[in-house]
């Protein structure tokens, strides 16, 4: 049967960003999963809890083979979530956090947010993300794409991972090599954890900036997995 690619997108966005990622993958099945960590509310965001939940119930309903793709800190649920009884095949982290059980997003950075977050009790808010996350994307997309994003939940991005799935399945890790927002080495230090290490050069959101390139890149994983 062939496997289906389950998209999990990162802090702050919406399942729109995977947009021009599925224009370019036709006769492959594709699910995106909408974290309720992301919101408008700020009272009524979730945690990474509600996260993994969330994926697994996207999961839950899929027959056969999954390759789950996570964005950024999408990375997290999916390693809280994935389960081979799932159906997961492959993780793929794309420029994602890798993180291993015990660690937060916030304490992988060393327990500060960076200077573009703006971090309130309940939320965060992204300050630059035309030049944090869309760097190397189009003028009229990037505006586009800023509209698009929303609060995130600062619970998420402190609460500890209890599970770590990539030590249990097999993982690639997607360095994006002119990212603004995770470094490249801290990438590459994460990505020492995934079976495979590929890259492209592009900034921390090539779901956008090359969708073409991305989806060459997992066409061949989802076709292994099927």
């Amino acid at each position: 049967m062939p496997a289906t690619l389950v998209l999990v997108h990162g802090a702050w966005h919406t399942p729109w960003c995977w947009q021009p990622l599925v224009d370019h993958l036709p006769g492959v099945d594709v699910v995106r999963v909408a974290l309720p960590s992301s919101g408008t509310d700020p009272q009524s965001l979730g945690d990474l809890t509600a996260d993994a939940a969330a994926v697994r119930d996207a999961l839950a309903e899929v027959e056969g083979p999954v390759v789950l793709v996570g964005h950024s800190y999408g990375g997290i649920p999916i390693s809280e979530a994935a389960t081979a009884e799932l159906g997961v095949a492959h993780l793929v982290y794309l420029c994602a956090f890798q993180l291993d059980v015990g660690d937060s997003l916030v304490s992988s950075l060393g327990g500060q947010v960076p200077s573009w977050q703006e971090l309130h009790p309940t939320h965060v808010r992204a300050t630059a993300p035309e030049t944090v996350f869309y760097n190397g994307v189009s003028p009229e997309l990037t505006q586009q794409a800023v509209a698009e994003l929303q609060l995130q939940s600062t619970a998420a991005l402190t609460q500890p991972l209890s599970r770590a799935a990539w030590t249990e399945l097999p993982s690639t890790y997607v360095v994006c090599e002119q990212d603004q927002a995770i470094p490249v080495a801290a990438q590459e230090a994460m990505s020492s954890r995934a079976g495979t290490v590929l890259r492209l050069d592009t900034g921390h959101s090539p779901f956008l900036a090359a969708p073409a390139e991305l989806a060459a890149l997992l066409r061949p994983i989802v076709e292994r997995a099927g």
